[in-house]
């Protein structure tokens, strides 16, 4: 059997494709493309929220706070790993990323201006994200399907989190109702821009569920992720900033507005909010650790030279 039949037949009767497996050099490209999107989305994600780690309103909130965004290093170093299993190099990506050539999702170029958008990023952001993730832990490549069942669970808990906490701002006082609904009618559309453009404009969704790599369209997540924000927005008692937002009994999904697409355009484009400041700041922090790097090497150097000694 030929090694193209080989990764044919592995994805035909849904098994995982390993590191030591043959793959074209085209769907190893797609991964690598995925996977270091996704990691560096989680190291940039670490920014909006990070902001509001000196200025969360008490020690409970700072630990919570603390520990999410640890979380989310963590989850880019999973990534990262998964990368590396496909010949990638970790250093490189970190380079395509300073220089804006790779991207990472376009939600983190928003800013976080008030305390209720720590809730509502983990409420609408990650519950985006975990729409979009929960399929990937059945992801035809191996290493990446594995990472995302750990950052899933983490994800989800991060969910609660904020859910949990705007439903204590809610309980709050009309100012802090207020803000939460602010902050709701800012970051509902750019959550709704998470899952990418539409089927019928995205270049790479046909190839990727032919692969297995995806299991569902963007437009099939977004209309997941809809569906199932609506009733926690009503739980909540916040309004979804959509007036076009309504049930469809026909479709038994629900009907909702269109998407600025060209904002979506600007913003993948590096023209968002805060698109030069994410970046920047990244750069910054990747090259004030050059010697923390370079002390790491280093010392695994002598490590290896005193085993040899030894030997």
């Amino acid at each position: 059997m030929s090694l193209e039949l080989q990764f044919e037949e592995t994805i035909a009767h849904d098994q995982r494709l390993e590191p030591r497996d043959w793959v074209p050099d085209a769907y190893r490209s797609t991964m690598v493309r995925m996977i270091a999107q996704h990691a560096h989305s989680e190291i940039i994600g670490m920014q909006p929220e990070g902001n509001w780690i000196t200025r969360a309103p008490s020690l409970r909130r700072k630990a919570i706070l603390l520990a999410k965004v640890q979380d989310e290093a963590g989850h880019g170093l999973y990534l990262y790993s998964a990368a590396e299993t496909l010949g990638a190099d970790r250093a490189e990506l970190t380079e395509k990323l300073v220089t804006g050539r790779q991207k990472y999702s376009s939600i983190f170029n928003y800013p976080t201006l008030t305390f209720a958008d720590v809730g509502v990023i983990g409420w609408l952001v990650d519950g985006a994200a975990i729409c979009n993730q929960v399929p990937l832990c059945r992801s035809s490549y191996g290493p990446y399907a594995r990472a995302m069942i750990r950052i899933c669970k983490e994800e989800s808990f991060h969910q609660r989190q904020g859910y949990e906490l705007l439903m204590t701002m809610m309980r709050g006082t009309e100012q802090q109702r207020a803000m939460v609904q602010e902050s709701v009618d800012r970051w509902w559309w750019p959550s709704l821009m998470m899952f990418g453009p539409p089927d019928a404009d995205s270049s790479h969704t046909a190839q990727s569920m032919e692969w297995k790599i995806k299991r569902h369209t963007n437009d099939e997540l977004r209309q997941r992720f809809v569906d199932m924000s609506v009733p926690q927005a009503d739980a909540l008692g916040v309004t979804l900033p959509d007036p076009d937002l309504r049930w469809n009994a026909e479709r038994e999904h629900h009907d909702f507005g269109e998407i600025d697409w060209a904002e979506f355009k600007q913003v993948v484009s590096g023209n968002g909010p805060c698109n030069a400041q994410r970046v920047a700041h990244r750069k910054a922090a990747h090259d004030e650790g050059a010697w923390v790097r370079e002390a790491a090497a280093a010392h695994a150097r002598k490590n290896d030279e005193r085993r040899g000694s030894a030997a």
